[in-house]
C-alpha cells in the first residue's frame, strides 16, 4: 500500500508535542510492515536540520494557486532517521515558514491552509498517486475538503483520507477569505452546517470539523478518549459533528518507539536493564541523584516530565511535590511552563525549593535527563485534566517506574490500579489511578504508591516488573490502521 502522512510535524525534526511522535512512529511502523510510506511537512527555518540526511531540492518549480494568482514554490526531500520526508519551502513575501516558531502566529490558519493547498498540489503535479492520505490535526483539516471538492475532478478520486485528531482543543477557525485563498470560493455552499460551518460562530468555518466531515474515517489518539469526545465536553463543541459521523469515527492508542524509549539498549543511562534485570535500575536511581546533587537516601524518586500548563494539571503537579516531600520521598520535576504565569509560579518554588536536598525543579526541557529521570525515578505522576492518549506514563511502564496516573483518556487505556481494577486479574495490573480533580484524590494514590514502597518492596518490584511486561510499541496500533485503510479503500 502507498501511504502519504501529511502532518505539521514530524519528531525529530519538528517536534513540538505527541504529534510529531505519533507522525515518525507510525510511519517507521507501517513501512515495517511492508508499506511504502513518504511524509510531506513544511520546511520550517527552525527545524533541526541535522537529522536529515541528503536533504536536496525534488521539485523546483511548484506553481500553488492562491487568492487568483499562484506562489512559486520549491519541493525538497530528504531521509529522517530513515523515512522519507518531503518539505514544501514557499518563495514568498508571507514567509508562511520562515517565522523562527512552529505555531503561535496570528495567520496560523492562513499558513496551514496554504500547507494543505501545496502538499495536494505537489500530489497532482509529480503525480503521485497515494493509496491513503493520511492527514492529523486542524492544521490538515481542509485538506479533504480540497481534494473531494477540486482534485478529484483532476485525477486524484481514487484518494482515501484517514484524518487523526490529537487535540480537540485546537480546531482551526477562519472566516470565508480562506475559501477564497483555496479556490473553494463558494461561500453559500460551504458556509453550512453540515459543510464547513462552526458550530459556534455561523460566520466562521472550522478546519477540525472540515476533516471529520469530508474524511472517510477519523481516528482519535485512544479508545477512551474517542468516548469522551463523543459525550463529554472534551470536544470542544464538536460533539454533534461526531454523533452525525459515528460511522467512521474510532480511537486507536498511540504506541512507542522502544528503538528509543528501552533501557535494555538506551545510551543515555549508565546501566542498561531489563525485566530480568531490574535491581540495575538502583545505578541509574544513584546517577540521577549525583547528577541533581540530591541525598542519596533510602527514599522513593517520584518525578514529573512534561509541560506545564492547565492540561497537564498544573495545580496538582505542584501539590504532588509538597505532598511526596512530607511523606518522606524524594521529588524530581522536568518541564518548561506554556504561560509567563506559571512559569513565574513555578520559578518561585525552585527558588524556595533550591537548599532542598531532595527535590530539583528543572524547568526547560532536556531529552537526555529525561531518559535518566525515567530510568532513575521510583513513581511517575501523570495527573492531567485531560489527556488524549499520554507517552510518558507508558514509557514509564517500559522504564519499571511506576506511573501514577488521573483516570482520563489514554491514561485510562494503559495504566490499571493495583488496589481495585476488576477488569484485569492482580498479576496484570501496573500502577495506581485516581479520577478526580482535587488534591485528597491525588494523596490517596499516592499514599498507596508510597506505601507499596517502603512497607513492601518485593511487591513493588513485582509491580514494576508487571509494568514493564506491557507492550505499548507501534506494533497493534500499526495493525489496526492498516485495517482502516483497507476499509476505506474497499
Amino acid at each position: 500500500m502507498y501511504i502519504v502522512q501529511i502532518a505539521s510535524e514530524c519528531a525529530p525534526v519538528a517536534k513540538v508535542g505527541g504529534l510529531g511522535d505519533v507522525v515518525y512512529g507510525l510511519s517507521r511502523e507501517l513501512e515495517i510492515k511492508g508499506n511504502c510510506v513518504e511524509i510531506i511537512m513544511p520546511m520550517y527555518d527552525c527545524m533541526r536540520y541535522d537529522h536529515i540526511w541528503g536533504l536536496h531540492e525534488a521539485y523546483r518549480d511548484l506553481w500553488v494557486p492562491w487568492f487568483g494568482g499562484a506562489i512559486h514554490c520549491s519541493v525538497f526531500v530528504g531521509w529522517v532517521h530513515g523515512q522519507v520526508c518531503f518539505f514544501i519551502k514557499p518563495n514568498s513575501g508571507d514567509n508562511f515558514f520562515n517565522r523562527g516558531h512552529y505555531y503561535g502566529a496570528l495567520d496560523d490558519h492562513t499558513r496551514f491552509a496554504f500547507f494543505s493547498k501545496a502538499a495536494l498540489e505537489f500530489l497532482l503535479k509529480s503525480n503521485k498517486r497515494p493509496d491513503i492520505i493520511h492527514c492529523h490535526d486542524w492544521q490538515t483539516g481542509l485538506l479533504p475538503v480540497m481534494l473531494y471538492e477540486m482534485y478529484k475532478w483532476h485525477g486524484m478520486d481514487h484518494q482515501r483520507v484517514c484524518y487523526t485528531i490529537h487535540n480537540f482543543k485546537h480546531q482551526g477557525i477562519a472566516g470565508a477569505n480562506i475559501l477564497w485563498a483555496t479556490g473553494l470560493n463558494n461561500e453559500g455552499y460551504y458556509f453550512q452546517y453540515d459543510r464547513l460551518q462552526d458550530n459556534f460562530n455561523p460566520l466562521a468555518i472550522n478546519y477540525m470539523k472540515a476533516g471529520i466531515v469530508y474524511s472517510n474515517h477519523v481516528t482519535t489518539v485512544s479508545p477512551h478518549h474517542a468516548w469522551e469526545a463523543r459525550y463529554s465536553d472534551i470536544s470542544c463543541g464538536l460533539g454533534q459533528t461526531l454523533h452525525l459521523h459515528q460511522d467512521k469515527f474510532s480511537g486507536i492508542l498511540n504506541g512507542i518507539d522502544y528503538s528509543i524509549w528501552n533501557p535494555e539498549i538506551d545510551n543515555y543511562i549508565p546501566s542498561p536493564y531489563n525485566l530480568e534485570s531490574l535491581a540495575e535500575k538502583a545505578k541509574n536511581k544513584k546517577a540521577l541523584r549525583e547528577r541533581l546533587l540530591l541525598q542519596d537516601n533510602d527514599k522513593p524518586i517520584i518525578c514529573f516530565i512534561g509541560r506545564l500548563d492547565d492540561q497537564k494539571g498544573v495545580h496538582l503537579v505542584h501539590h504532588a511535590i509538597y505532598y511526596a516531600l512530607n511523606r518522606g520521598a524524594q521529588f524530581v520535576l522536568l518541564g518548561s511552563a506554556t504561560e509567563p504565569s506559571i512559569n513565574n509560579w513555578f520559578s518561585h518554588e525552585k527558588y524556595h525549593l533550591n537548599q532542598n536536598p531532595d527535590c530539583h525543579l528543572e524547568l526547560a526541557f532536556n531529552e537526555e535527563l529525561a531518559h535518566l529521570i525515567y530510568a532513575g525515578a521510583d513513581m511517575m505522576v501523570v495527573p492531567s485534566n485531560y489527556e488524549p492518549c499520554g507517552l510518558t506514563q507508558m514509557i514509564s511502564l517500559k522504564y519499571g517506574t511506576v506511573p501514577i496516573v488521573r483516570g482520563v483518556g489514554g491514561l485510562v487505556s494503559t495504566v490499571f490500579d493495583r488496589d481495585y481494577d476488576q477488569n484485569l486479574p492482580p498479576e496484570k495490573r501496573n500502577g495506581y489511578v485516581f479520577y478526580e480533580t482535587d488534591t485528597h484524590a491525588l494523596e490517596s494514590a499516592m499514599e498507596r504508591a508510597i506505601g507499596l514502597y517502603t512497607k513492601f518492596p518485593k511487591e513493588f518490584q513485582a509491580l514494576q516488573k508487571q509494568g514493564m511486561a506491557w507492550d505499548f510499541s507501534w506494533n497493534k496500533p500499526g495493525n489496526e490502521y492498516v485495517e482502516i485503510y483497507d476499509h476505506i479503500r474497499a
